[in-house]
């Protein structure tokens, strides 16, 4: 095939670290519609199979899982006070002397069957697959002749890309890989220190000696530290060996784990994905089915993607998440999420444009724990079931109602979801609308559907339940449109309808402020999930086991609840909250009353503290607002706030 040749043939040698970065000298694309421009890219239309599939499942698998320690695992180990530190010199030894090189050999997925797990994966509803082709390691899972540490070569002695591949297109699903690269580079350079005190104290790391330096890099010069490295060496390296992988193995789908390579508007991050584009078309009569993914806001030009994360309200181009039921790789430490969490996050993103992209954590040897199969077989006959709302489907006119105020963003998945969750998809001339849950007096209630007097709109034939053969009494008011749900449950997960009818149309409607009313002995206690909140950033999570209020890094940013006080009287505040900085200052204002707390040093997010904050004398009764705002920006730290505790002073 003829190249369009950018500059000269670039190679993958480790250079050493005094040689001056020179400039790029040679990207070579392959010919085609899209060149490395954003304005080019911008003419890039989305594939069918991606906006209906929905669902994929991910392997973010190698080396890193042997320790069975969790995530980032190979740089940690060379960062004293760090957990994989710790672990590592007390199972492995100083990483002076048994390094990540060392742990390599180590991997072995003795047990790994991707034909078994595939059919697993495709059974639990999956219409892609992503492997893994390499992480932040540098350790490479492809069959590659640019790179000795790759799992051809060492450890399992596997092409692990290659055997993913194979079982994904025999059981009819989408390709992928995965590509953590780029951000190695800088990622990896804590391999090359040594300890600031103890006993090894200034003996170097394995990775400063230059013999490793093809797996650990050569050092970066000085300032070079942001999540993708300015030298032009290592962009080279990285064009270089992603080309390979998308040329030998055209996948489907491209993940890079940041925004553009090397930033939005860099000419080798857009010549990746103008190549991968261009290649595509080639072999698909000029029609581009590939999918680029990357954690940068697309505007049409690629799949947003969100890590943890969901999207506020639906966006009008396809957008993913990538998830995990667990750590990113195994942990032994961590709880998997339950098939209900799965559920709900792939109703949701499904709701708003987007797809799942789910990671199935697996072990060392490549085999699944049982609980994690068990979630698999949950998840596939609640697809037998749902996902005919699902598959296919596209958004409706709004993606649904919520009680819950979330916002979105990566890293904001752990919301306390509900039966007043309504989510809605649709399908030629079917509206779907799923619950989040099944409500406990068996009632369904959708404001969206109500038929307003006198309109002719929202003529609504049939409702007929997802699971259930029998038929179901339902209403339609100018207040809502309520369904009454058999006792049989076909899920305990949710409860979704199947509704048709002509000119179907979403009643806009502002759901009344939810009020806190005082338990028996006429305390309150104001929760995460049941505040009100005020700014762009501030967002409901989950830390510790229990929702808190967090991502509070704006100072402008408040919080508020309704109350109901029955009559005037005086309450002892207690506020629950973590704060890593410590010393932030923050006030609580109720009917015109102000306390004012500093919020202590905890040592984690995660940990929280009660800090007690006085009375407060309350001279009036009713609804009445409780607000929680920064005193002012000078001492304001950011703060998780699980909640606030009102109890009547004796």
């Amino acid at each position: 095939m003829r190249l369009i040749t950018l500059a000269l043939a670039l190679g993958l040698t480790a250079l050493h670290a005094s040689a001056a970065p020179a400039p790029l000298t040679n990207l070579t694309i392959a010919p085609g519609p899209f060149q490395p421009t954003l304005q080019s890219l911008s003419s890039y239309q989305y594939p069918a199979w991606f906006r209906d599939a929905k669902f994929g499942i991910w392997s973010h698998w190698g080396p890193q899982a042997v320790p069975m320690n969790g995530d980032w695992y190979a740089r940690g180990m060379y960062e004293p006070g760090n957990k994989h530190y710790r672990y590592h010199t007390n199972h492995y030894g100083h990483p002076s002397q048994f390094g990540y090189k060392d742990i390599i050999p180590l991997w072995k997925a003795e047990k790994w069957d991707p034909d078994r797990l595939m059919q697993l994966y495709k059974r639990a509803g999956a219409k892609y697959f992503v492997s893994m082709g390499s992480h932040h390691d540098n350790f490479f899972l492809w069959n590659t002749k640019l790179h000795r540490w790759n799992s051809v070569n060492m450890g399992p002695k596997r092409d692990v890309v290659g055997e993913w591949q194979q079982a994904a297109r025999k059981h009819g699903l989408r390709f992928g890989v995965s590509e953590h690269l780029g951000a190695s580079f800088t990622w990896f350079q804590s391999s090359h220190g040594s300890d600031k005190s103890g006993p090894k104290a200034g003996v170097p790391y394995d990775g400063a000696n230059s013999n490793n330096w093809d797996l650990y890099h050569f050092p970066a010069t000085p300032g070079d530290t942001g999540w993708y490295s300015q030298d032009p060496r290592w962009h080279q390296q990285w064009f270089r060996a992603i080309r390979e992988l998308v040329d030998n193995y055209k996948p489907d789908l491209l993940y890079t784990d940041g925004g553009v390579a090397f930033g939005r508007d860099h000419f080798v991050g857009l010549s990746m994905i103008a190549h991968l584009y261009n290649q595509d078309a080639a072999r698909h009569h000029g029609n581009v089915e590939a999918i680029y993914a990357c954690k940068q806001k697309s505007d049409g030009r690629w799949v947003e993607d969100l890590e943890r994360g969901i999207m506020p309200k639906i966006d009008p181009h396809p957008w993913q998440t990538d998830t995990s039921i667990g750590d990113w790789y195994y942990n032994r430490d961590w709880k998997f999420r339950p098939v209900s969490w799965v559920i709900h996050m792939l109703v949701d993103n499904v709701s708003k444009n987007g797809n799942l992209l789910l990671n199935v954590v697996q072990r060392p040897d490549g085999s699944l724990d049982p609980e994690v199969e068990v979630m698999l077989a949950q998840l596939a006959d609640w697809n037998d079931i749902h996902g005919e709302a699902i598959f296919g489907t596209r958004p409706w006119l709004v993606y649904g109602e919520s009680a819950l105020k979330v916002k979105g963003g990566a890293f904001k998945e752990d919301f306390k979801y509900s039966a007043k969750e309504i989510r809605f998809t649709s399908k030629d001339a079917t509206l779907y609308a799923i619950a989040l849950g099944w409500p406990e007096d068996n009632t369904l209630v959708i404001r969206s559907l109500a038929k307003p007097l006198g309109e002719d709109g929202n003529q609504i034939s049939t409702v007929t339940l997802l699971g259930y053969d029998g038929k179901i009494p339902w209403k339609q008011t100018a207040d809502a449109l309520f369904v009454t749900l058999p006792s049989q449950r076909p899920s305990e997960f949710t409860a979704a309808l199947k509704i048709h009818g002509s000119n179907l149309k979403n009643i806009p409607f502002t759901l009344p402020p939810q009020v806190i009313s005082p338990d028996a002995k006429g305390n309150l206690r104001l929760g995460a999930d049941t505040a009100d909140l005020h700014g762009d950033q501030i967002n409901t999570e989950n830390q510790g086991g229990q929702p808190n209020i967090g991502f509070w890094d704006n100072a402008s940013d408040s919080v508020s609840w309704t109350i109901q006080v029955p009559q005037s009287g005086t309450f002892e505040v207690v506020a629950s909250l973590a704060c890593v900085s410590g010393a932030s200052e923050f006030v609580v204002e109720v009917a015109g009353q102000t306390l004012t707390g500093q919020a202590p040093k905890t040592s984690g997010w995660d940990q929280f503290t009660e800090l007690h904050l006085g009375s407060i004398a309350v001279q009036t009764s009713g609804n009445l607002t409780v607000i929680v705002r920064p005193k002012n920006p000078a001492t304001w730290r950011p703060m998780n706030l699980r909640s606030l505790k009102l109890t009547q002073a004796k």
